[in-house]
């Protein structure tokens, strides 16, 4: 029947010598001839691939079988309702259509019809059928793309704006009309340098041109600081940052921007905060130096009227008296250390100082040796320390005064103190450990703090400024001291320094 039927046709539709078969079978759509009792006439290879079917197979086929089960009612009504009134059109305008493959799944499709009529006068339709799967899961992607941007423009923190290449304004989102005061309804149309106060609004299109004439980028790509104006007419610092974007011909530019003007605020608190500081440093500075020098003056004076009167009325001192006088000497001099203390203190962190390649095996040496501990005492110190980039004077204040408490408290009638060092991976750990009477774990923050002792002065002759100056050194450094301690069993006390390029030296010398 299809052979015959396919010879009718030719004749029929005036293409008689091509083969109907091959026009069918070249065309890349699926196509197929139904009549107006829905049988199918013919089906190209392309329309058989698209439903499953092999060759032949669909010739015959009612076309409710293309068609999901649910549609079959409505489908007949609508075709009987074609061939009512025949014409070119797509067919189910403004619906989803669906078609059925042979293993059940079903897939939307875009089916074009066209009416045809053999001379027997014959009703026919050619109907064309695209598979839009693809084109529905890229609409798809499509529409949620533009959910997900729609959401962020609406609900960003900060201010996007889009202008076009002439500086028209084109949208506005809710952050930027309450930054700016106006609703995106009343700058629509209207150039962006409304939103910029003088001399920014008349360099901008100034701006845009040359842009436009050279494609020289100066803000597109960069964020800066710029000036924004209001609604009220109130001005204030924001940030600003530029993105072109090419929509087919036209090219689109959007401004992200951020009210920048607590951090404006907070900029200038800061640098008022830093010249009160550096006011208050020079001033302590100042006054470091006039204390040391007014009060050392009398200090000396003191202190050499009382070694002289120890010395030549010492037979008419009585042994209270005596007591006396060794107690105001001691206490002259613990109070010119206490001043030479403070100068220290004050000094570090503060004045500007030379970092060098400080070999601390050589370094120990000189600290014991200038220590001079009493024979009863048995330091050690670690080999092959190594070699730091540090200021000399510093580095040896630290050790000074951690062995120097170390010698000053011991309880011991042989005292040991061991210096060691330790690989820590970007630091050096170094521990100064004794065998004396230890310290409570309620006074390890205390003694840290400048003029804190734990000893009474006239028992053990100390400032309390050494641990405080150790540890300010250390912290100046980047580097952190704490101490580890049982009362009766000694402590402890560990500080770490960066490496910062120091290496082991090959040799240690023992103390």
């Amino acid at each position: 029947m299809g052979i015959v039927l396919q010879d009718a046709l030719l004749k029929n539709l005036g293409i008689e010598g091509l083969s109907l078969e091959w026009l069918l079978a070249s065309a890349t759509d699926a196509m197929l001839i139904v009549d107006q009792g829905g049988h199918i006439l013919l089906a190209n290879p392309a329309l058989e691939r698209l439903f499953g079917y092999g060759a032949g197979e669909m010739l015959g086929l009612a076309l409710e079988a293309l068609v999901p089960a649910r549609f079959h009612g409505a489908h007949v009504g609508q075709r009987d309702d074609y061939f009512g009134q025949p014409r070119a059109r797509a067919m189910g305008v403004g619906a989803e259509l669906f078609g059925r493959h042979r293993d059940g799944r079903e897939f939307g499709v875009e089916v074009s019809l066209s009416p045809l009529r053999t001379s027997q006068g014959l009703a026919l339709v050619l109907a064309t059928v695209r598979d839009v799967t693809e084109r529905k899961l890229a609409q798809q992607a499509l529409q949620e793309s533009e959910a997900r941007m729609r959401a962020i423009f609406e609900t960003a923190v900060d201010a996007i704006i889009t202008i076009d290449e002439q500086g028209v304004l084109e949208r506005l989102n809710p952050a930027a009309e309450r930054l700016f005061g106006y609703a995106e309804a009343e700058v629509a149309g209207r150039n962006v340098s409304m939103l910029m106060p003088q001399p920014h609004r008349q360099l901008h299109d100034g701006y845009l041109a040359h842009y436009r004439d050279t494609g020289e980028k100066r803000i597109i790509g960069k964020g800066r600081e710029v000036e924004g104006l209001r609604k009220d007419g109130s001005v204030f610092p924001m940030e600003l940052s530029v993105v072109e974007m090419q929509l087919g011909a036209r090219r689109m530019f959007t401004g992200m921007v951020r009210d920048i003007s607590e951090r404006k605020r907070a900029e200038q608190h800061n640098r008022r905060l830093m010249q009160e500081i550096s006011s208050a440093n020079e001033e302590l500075t100042n006054f470091a130096y006039v204390v040391s020098h007014d009060l050392k003056a009398p200090l000396r004076g003191i202190g050499s009227l009382a070694d002289w009167l120890a010395t030549d009325y010492a037979e008419q001192f009585n042994d209270e008296g005596k007591e006396h006088m060794r107690l105001l000497i001691n206490r002259v001099h613990r109070m010119s250390s206490l001043i030479d203390g403070i100068l220290q203190y004050s000094r570090v962190g503060r004045v500007r100082e030379a970092q060098s390649a400080v070999d601390l095996n050589q370094l120990l040496v000189d600290v014991v040796d200038l220590l001079a501990p009493p024979p009863r005492f048995r330091i050690t110190v670690a080999p092959a320390l190594p070699t730091v980039q540090i200021e000399p004077t510093r580095i040896q204040q630290v050790f000074h005064n951690l062995i120097s408490n170390a010698i000053k408290y011991m309880d011991k009638p042989d005292g040991v103190i061991e210096i060691g060092c330790e690989d820590d991976g970007s630091h050096w750990r170094f521990s100064v450990r004794d065998n004396g009477p230890g310290i409570e774990t309620r006074h390890f923050e205390r003694i840290f703090q400048l003029f804190q002792t734990l000893a009474s002065r006239d028992r053990v002759e100390s400032t309390g400024v050494g641990l405080a100056l150790a540890k300010k050194i250390v912290e100046m450094y980047q580097g952190r001291i704490w101490l580890e301690s049982q009362m009766g069993q000694g402590c402890t006390f560990w500080f770490t320094l960066p490496k910062s390029g120091a290496h082991l030296s090959r040799t240690g010398n023992p103390a």
